[in-house]
C-alpha cells in the first residue's frame, strides 16, 4: 500500500467520521456505509475493510464504544468486502445497481447489528423486527448518500483506480 492510497483512506475515514457525527441526530442516517461501498468499488476489498475498521473505531471514540463496535466492524467489513469484489468486475456497474446494493446494505447492517442482542439476551427476532424502521432509515440514507457522494468521490478515486488497473494489466 503506497502513500497515495493511505492518504485516500485517511481522507475517506475523516469524511466518514465527520459525516457520522454530523448526522448523529438522525437515527441510522449517516454516510459511512456509502463511503465504504464507494471505497470498495474503487480501491478494492482490503482498503474497504481497513476503512470500515478505522471509521468504526474513530467515530465510536466520539459517539461511544460498546459490544456493538465489534458487530459494526463485522457488518461494515463484509459490506466493504462485497463492494470491493464488485469493483473487480471489469465492466462498469450502473449507478442504479450501486444504489440497490446500498439499500440492501442498510438492511444487512441492521441484521448483523441485531445479532448483538442475540449475543447478550438470546433473543433475536423481537429486536430485529423493532429495528426495521431504523434499518429503513439507514437504507434510504444510503441511497441518498450514494446518489450525492458517488459522482464526487469517484471523480477523485478514478485516477487511483486507473493507475491500479494499468499496473495490473502491464504485469
Amino acid at each position: 500500500m503506497n502513500t497515495y492510497k493511505l492518504t485516500l483512506l485517511a481522507l475517506l475515514a475523516a469524511m466518514a467520521v465527520v459525516g457520522r457525527s454530523v448526522f448523529a441526530f438522525l437515527p441510522n442516517v449517516q454516510p459511512v456505509t456509502s463511503i465504504i461501498i464507494i471505497c470498495g468499488l474503487f480501491l478494492g476489498p482490503f482498503s474497504a475493510i481497513i476503512l470500515a475498521i478505522l471509521t468504526t473505531f474513530l467515530s465510536n471514540m466520539l459517539l461511544g464504544m460498546g459490544i456493538w463496535t465489534i458487530w459494526q466492524v463485522i457488518s461494515w467489513g463484509i459490506i466493504g468486502l462485497i463492494s470491493g469484489l464488485l469493483g473487480m468486475i471489469p465492466r462498469k456497474i450502473p449507478i442504479f445497481l450501486i444504489v440497490l446494493f446500498a439499500i440492501f446494505s442498510g438492511y444487512f447492517y441492521g441484521f448483523i447489528i441485531s445479532l448483538t442482542t442475540y449475543q447478550i439476551t438470546g433473543k433475536f427476532w423481537p429486536y430485529y423486527l423493532a429495528g426495521l424502521p431504523f434499518d429503513t432509515n439507514h437504507a434510504i440514507g444510503n441511497a441518498v448518500f450514494i446518489i450525492l457522494l458517488y459522482p464526487i468521490i469517484s471523480h477523485f478515486l478514478k485516477k487511483y483506480a486507473n493507475k491500479r488497473f494499468n499496473l495490473q494489466n502491464t504485469n
